[in-house]
């Protein structure tokens, strides 16, 4: 998958950009606040998927304006596509000419694997972010995986609702049975394909990380489960009680966690800050390996402001050793650029091509 074009108007900071050819490697280069990484967010929203920065689709556009606007040609398969998305309070998306009922529908259509400030979150934070890495990189694999969360979330949304009341009326028991038979069905179906997924992701993460690390670390992945052995369905019933207590659901794909060990040692709990961001990249970097796996050609690859604490041994594996991935990546520090062998430099100053 390659871009050969890109625009966006009245997005974000940006008045407009237009860029008409891009390399295999593209390095956005700028100061601070001068719009690399609104470029590179643009791009991400033709995945269908939430802006990976959270914000809302209202903050995109430009202040004062009424809208803003986005295009991509890109190819596919060796086919060329082109696509438009228009941003006022909501996104609207169309594709080949073809308006599409939800922009999220994109999701499929172009992939993207992208790396910002916040993935460091995927070894420092809390076992949310790691379930939300995978829920974004399995839906863009399989779409319907989406809906699939989506009524699994629902369900334990409602079963919240019914133990928190069941105290003061004993009748809601049966509603209770029957939304813990829906969290069972999905979250099952949920469990599966992240496993499958981790199966996927650890044929090349060793490999990656080897890389990085030009073979000094060895990184090891698992998923861990909150009903592990057990079945879902058994276990909720189990934590009914304690549940009844807390007011929420204890047990499930949405309390599940992933484990990174550098060396067999936990890198959460002792990894450097470089160490962290070297595996949250090469976690990144797999996962455009699974979608190329996957799908038969590998995503676009979006890096905002990589190159920052890492060693130079491992900027120039960035830079020089990725390998048929057509990537853009953001550095305010020229620099940390000297050593790029061949790709193309695109300047930005206040929202415009320098």
């Amino acid at each position: 998958m390659k871009i050969s074009s890109f625009s966006c108007r009245n997005f974000r900071n940006i008045p407009e950009i237009e860029i008409d050819s891009f390399e295999e490697m593209n390095v956005i280069c700028g100061e601070n606040a001068q719009g690399k990484t609104n470029l590179i967010e643009g791009i991400w929203l033709f995945t269908g998927m939430k802006s990976f920065r959270g914000a809302k689709d209202s903050a995109f556009v430009r202040f004062g304006c009424e809208k803003a606007e986005l295009s991509i040609n890109f190819f596919a398969e060796g086919i060329e596509n082109e696509a438009q998305i228009e941003i006022r309070e909501h996104r609207a998306a169309v594709f080949n000419n073809n308006k599409l009922k939800s922009p999220s529908l994109m999701a499929g259509r172009f992939n993207a694997a992208v790396f910002s400030p916040n993935d460091l979150g995927l070894v420092r934070d809390g076992p949310a972010v790691r379930r939300r890495f995978l829920d974004i990189a399995i839906g863009q694999l399989y779409p319907s995986y989406i809906s699939t969360l989506k009524g699994y979330l629902r369900a334990v949304s409602q079963r919240n609702s019914v133990i928190k009341d069941i105290k003061y009326n004993s009748s809601l028991s049966d509603m209770l049975d029957i939304f813990e038979e829906e969290i069972a069905l999905n979250g099952a179906k949920i469990t599966e394909i992240r496993k499958k997924y981790i199966k996927r992701l650890n044929e090349f993460l060793p490999i990656v990380y080897g890389g990085l690390s030009s073979g000094r670390e060895a990184l090891e992945t698992e998923y861990i489960s909150a009903t592990e052995g057990e079945e879902l369905k058994k276990a909720l019933f189990k934590s009914r009680k304690n549940d009844m207590f807390s007011g929420t659901t204890s047990v499930g794909p949405h309390r599940d966690d992933l484990e990174f060990k550098i060396n067999g040692i936990s890198a959460r709990s002792y990894g450097s800050q470089g160490q962290k961001r070297s595996v949250a990249l090469a976690v990144k970097l797999a996962e455009a390996e699974v979608i190329n796996k996957i799908s038969g050609e590998y995503p676009v690859f979006l890096l905002d402001d990589v190159m920052s604490e890492l060693d130079p041994e491992r900027q120039n594996y960035i830079l020089n050793h990725i390998k048929g991935i057509q990537s853009f990546i953001t550095c305010c520090d020229p620099s940390n650029v000297a050593r790029l062998k061949s790709g193309r430099i695109i300047e930005i100053k206040n929202g415009r091509i320098a």
